[in-house]
């Protein structure tokens, strides 16, 4: 299936990652992990802002009480209202940095890492709370990225990229911890690698395949029902957003291309590509 898409924000982001609808301000949130930049973006007055990191961000989340939290090189980091930054988590490691994120059904955040040198087993999935407290959920992980749960929060879908697989686990709501960790689907060989993903109301998953130039949806039970081809070969991840949560947001990459598409970096959207779950802030 081939879809139209229009052009968000004409952007030449090194490594745009993450997108995030933020409800409480109807803004979409995305970042450049490798240009240190934290963006905005609100598509009803196209008015955008941009702030500056101290260092790589992987990912960033809104928080219930305002402000942001954002996933570092060298651990968790919070943005209050007045743009005053504290640590949260404070775990620098050398060649480490943080990579995608997600908030879950409690309102904490799921922080993945990985080395630069993509190292295999050199990253992890973490579990932090708004007290500071870090549990690590998967160690041995190589580029953590799309985590996201189901509509009933029972399942948590998770790509670990170079294993070309996105994989689902059962959640349990009472300890907030995952087992059962089994295929969902296998990107072919030759079809890119699973970056970030999202899933639908209906429990579809949608997949954002780096080196790919597509967005995949899978059913709950691993079929592949769409693809959307796109002109930007490093397709990094995808949000649905917009008043209705109608609009998947799709961010994209320049980095490592001798010569990038002309959009590549920019952000992409596709009006009223599906309907998606609303996100919980995290609660810290």
């Amino acid at each position: 299936m081939t879809a139209p898409y229009e052009v968000a924000v004409r952007a030449e982001a090194t490594l745009g990652e993450g997108p995030t609808w933020d409800p409480a301000t109807g803004r979409l949130l995305w970042v450049d992990i490798l240009g240190m930049r934290v963006h905005s973006y609100d598509p009803s007055s196209g008015r955008r802002t941009i702030r500056t990191t101290d260092q790589h961000v992987g990912a960033v989340k809104p928080r219930a009480d305002g402000g942001l939290v954002l996933n570092l090189r060298d651990g968790v980091g919070l943005l209050d209202p007045d743009d005053t930054f504290r640590w949260l988590h404070h775990d620098p490691a050398p060649g480490r940095r943080g990579n995608d994120a997600a908030v879950a059904p409690d309102g904490s955040l799921w922080a993945g890492t990985m080395r630069y040198d993509e190292a295999p087993g050199g990253g992890t999935l973490s579990r932090l709370t708004g007290d500071g407290e870090a549990t690590t959920i998967l160690p041995d992980v190589t580029v953590s990225n799309g985590t996201a749960w189901s509509p009933d929060g029972r399942r948590l879908y998770y790509a670990d990229t170079p294993t070309r697989r996105v994989d689902v686990f059962d959640y349990d709501h009472d300890s907030s911890g995952i087992h059962n960790r089994r295929p969902l689907a296998e990107i072919e060989k030759g079809a890119g690698f699973p970056d970030g993903l999202t899933v639908d109301a209906d429990g579809c998953v949608w997949v954002a395949l780096w080196d790919g130039g597509a967005i995949h949806r899978y059913t709950p039970s691993g079929a592949l029902d769409r693809v959307i081809p796109l002109p930007t070969p490093r397709t990094t991840a995808c949000a649905f957003g917009g008043p209705d949560l109608t609009d998947l947001y799709i961010t994209t990459a320049r980095a490592g291309l001798p010569a990038p598409h002309p959009l590549s970096g920019s952000v992409l959207v596709i009006p009223d590509a599906g309907r998606g779950l609303p996100q919980l802030p995290f609660q810290g």
